[in-house]
């Protein structure tokens, strides 16, 4: 099934300028065009979309996305080059969590402090 630039950008909550953006960026190198030059989304563009958004949302770069996706239109011979990319962005994905962690314990801290203190005063 192939979907147009509007329903790919509602599904993933996007606009369409994001996604035109994207494609200008050479982040979609694998889409299919009409003849009239519209472009055409399939099953396994959706997939791929998924993963530069995964990537993107955890807080890689659009450069080393572009090159994630390269690689990646290169076939076999560079999954040693991706597998690589995917072990540092999981570990700035850790390290975001355990950042994340932190600020909430400060957070809750904060919130048991000021209830204390509330109850403290009736």
């Amino acid at each position: 099934m192939n979907y147009t630039i509007g329903q790919v950008a509602k599904l993933n909550s996007l606009t369409i300028s994001q996604l035109r953006y994207y494609d200008k960026q050479g982040l979609l190198p694998f889409l299919k065009r009409t003849e009239s030059g519209d472009r055409l989304f399939d099953e396994d563009a959706l997939k791929f979309i998924d993963m530069i958004l995964c990537l993107k949302n955890t807080g890689m770069p659009i450069k080393k996305i572009k090159q994630f996706v390269d690689w990646s239109m290169n076939g076999e011979e560079t999954l040693h080059q991706r597998l690589d990319l995917m072990i540092q962005q999981e570990k700035n994905v850790l390290d975001q969590i355990k950042e994340m962690e932190e600020n909430l314990k400060k957070i809750q801290r904060k919130i048991l402090k000021y209830e204390t203190e509330i109850n403290e005063s009736k």
